[in-house]
């Protein structure tokens, strides 16, 4: 049997029951609009651990983009924490100069050090009836981990350590303190880590974080940022 002509103006029946066209039928979505895997995640840490190596990235640089490649979203969010970075295999730039000076002390006196070098073995801070404050935001850091011996005799020893730092704390305390005040890290397994071994006897050994260090500091540029742009 002959199938009927199509009328004009009337669509084929077998046209009109044929399943409709999924890319047509699909919204088209911008490549960095695409949503980020795990392991695009994960090569991204990557990445910036071995711009770490070479000498690109400070201790601080490297903790908050880490924290921003493990809680991005899009594509375009990855791509936008290594815009600045070149590829891998570039030439490697000049790391910062090692850090000689690995011990810090303050018999009944005050030492402040920031340090600013790169850092491949640990540091020690000593405190007797005196001030200790180590500065970690700026050093370089190629491991992604720094571990600090704090020992605090009637004084104190204060560890800044980067925004989203993982901190790890062990030791003791006897008629002191041993406090951490930083803001809890993006969960990741490549997270930068401080390891602080404190030994705090009628003294205290406290980590901080940027925040927490000097929050009416923080809180004044806040309020100066948002007067600036009025819809944040």
């Amino acid at each position: 049997m002959s199938q009927p002509s199509p009328q004009p103006g009337k669509p084929s029946r077998l046209t009109s029951q044929g399943p409709a066209d999924p890319a047509t039928a699909r919204p088209r979505v911008a490549p960095e609009s695409v949503r980020a895997s795990d392991a695009e995640r994960e090569a991204v840490v990557e990445r910036l651990r071995v711009a770490s190596v070479e000498g690109r990235l400070t201790f601080e640089e490297l903790t908050a983009r880490t924290e921003a490649a493990y809680t991005a979203v899009t594509r375009g969010d990855l791509e936008t924490i290594t815009a600045d970075l070149p590829g891998m295999g570039a030439p490697g730039a000049a790391p910062a100069p090692l850090q000689v000076q690995r011990r810090f002390s303050a018999v009944m006196g005050d030492c402040k050090e920031r340090i600013s070098g790169r850092i491949d073995a640990e540091l020690t801070a000593l405190a007797v009836m005196g001030d200790v404050v180590l500065d970690l935001r700026g050093a370089q850091v190629p491991t992604g981990e720094v571990t600090v011996v704090a020992t605090a005799v009637m004084g104190d020893v204060k560890v800044i350590v980067p925004d989203g730092v993982m901190v790890d704390l062990s030791g003791y305390a006897f008629m002191g303190d041993r406090k951490v005040q930083v803001r809890e890290a993006a969960p990741g397994p490549r997270v930068p880590v401080v390891r602080v071994r404190a030994q705090a006897i009628m003294g205290d050994v406290k980590i901080v974080d940027d925040e927490h260090n000097a929050p009416v500091r923080r809180a004044l540029a806040n309020w100066w940022e948002g007067r600036k742009d009025p819809h944040k």
